[in-house]
């Protein structure tokens, strides 16, 4: 069964960086689309940014040019590299997964439980 795992969460002060893991198990669609939502209490799940077997990535306003998301797909693992952290970045980071979506589209439906697999999440706390 597919299995998402996150890795990397932390405290950091605003303005440093992480990078977030995603490793993925019993996933290898040929049309992937895999990506970050962010949960925080009170709020609306949020899409962070996506990533298709294109090679196509797309981002929220809120971390356009901030974040990068990237896969290695020799491990089957996705990436989150967060830079110029902001308070109002805190919260869990969740992984998701699906497949036959783009990564624009896929932007828009990620944080939904209909979207396809999600992980456990980590959580981000920047101060």
């Amino acid at each position: 069964h597919v299995q998402l795992v996150e890795s990397g969460g932390g405290s950091v002060l605003a303005g440093g960086s992480l990078r977030l893991s995603c490793a993925a198990s019993g996933y290898s669609p040929a049309k992937y689309a895999m990506g970050w939502f962010r949960q925080v209490p009170g709020k609306e799940r949020e899409g962070l940014a996506t990533l298709d077997w294109r090679g196509i990535t797309a981002y929220a306003d809120s971390v356009k040019g901030r974040f990068t998301i990237s896969k290695d797909n020799d491990k089957n693992i996705l990436y989150l590299q967060m830079d110029s952290l902001t308070p109002e970045d805190t919260g869990t980071y969740r992984c998701a997964a699906s497949w036959d979506v783009t990564a624009p589209a896929a932007l828009g439906r990620i944080s939904s439980p209909e979207f396809g697999y999600w992980g456990e999440g980590t959580q981000v706390t920047v101060s």
